[in-house]
């Protein structure tokens, strides 16, 4: 895409979705707030979010779903005072398994289904690299409509065969027009650390084949990888190379 793609810090406001908050600082900061949203807007720069691991809707005890829906919204209200769009997303991972699989999905699905419209509008999920591929979270997206994001380093490390780009495809086909389109998390392994470590700083040859396989879907791609802006400034190199060549 044309815009450029970040992902705002979680500790905006510290202690925001904490009991001991009784600060409205959306309102104390709303002018501050919509100007930034305005400078974003003008820049088209596209915002996403992703609140820690603590962040479970399926967990099944009733004090780490309040507090996981506290961040939640803690997030949304960001995201609304800077008056941008459902495609700046909040994005997290399914959670935990519980040894009942198909007992978590269903408590995720109801879970969701009782969170407010300023937070299921921003809301997508991610394949992980542990507990839930692609083929899971797809069937997640069938029950609720949440989008995907597709993780390429997770989904080599948990898939059930599908190939990559399938794989990508079909997460993709769960991003309505309103959702914006697909942002897809590009990390790669760690050669020296453990199964689905990310890596220090993305490797040109690597990435320019993952640009090649997804390029027809035109996705936002965020990277996950250890040294940030050093390996974003090669990435934006790599895709000017290939935009010369077209």
């Amino acid at each position: 895409n044309d815009l450029m793609f970040f992902r705002i810090s979680s500790d905006l406001v510290p202690f925001a979705s904490h009991p001991v908050c009784k600060f409205k600082w959306w309102k104390y900061f709303q002018d501050y707030l919509k100007e930034i949203g305005i400078f974003i807007n003008q820049h088209q720069f596209r915002i996403s979010m992703h609140p820690d691991q603590f962040v479970i809707l399926n967990s099944p005890r009733s004090d780490v779903l309040d507090r996981s829906i506290d961040e939640l919204n803690y997030h949304a209200r960001v995201l609304d005072a800077l008056q941008l769009d459902k495609t700046a997303k909040i994005q997290i991972h399914v959670g935990g398994v519980y040894q009942q699989k198909d007992l978590a999905i269903r408590r995720f699905i109801k879970n969701y289904e009782k969170l407010p419209p300023n937070i299921k509008n921003r809301l997508v999920i991610e394949n992980d690299d542990r507990s839930y591929c692609v083929h899971d979270c797809i069937f997640i997206h069938q029950q609720t409509g949440i989008p995907v994001v597709f993780d390429n380093l997770h989904h080599f490390c948990l898939h059930r065969g599908e190939t990559m780009i399938s794989a990508f495809s079909r997460c993709s086909s769960t991003w309505d027009k309103s959702d914006g389109v697909i942002i897809t998390d590009y990390s790669e392994q760690n050669l020296s650390g453990k199964r689905c470590s990310h890596a220090q700083s993305i490797t040109p040859r690597k990435f320019k084949k993952y640009l090649d396989q997804v390029s027809s879907y035109n996705p936002d791609i965020m990277l996950e990888i250890k040294d940030k802006e050093i390996s974003g400034i090669k990435a934006v190199k790599i895709l000017h190379n290939l935009l010369a060549e077209i």
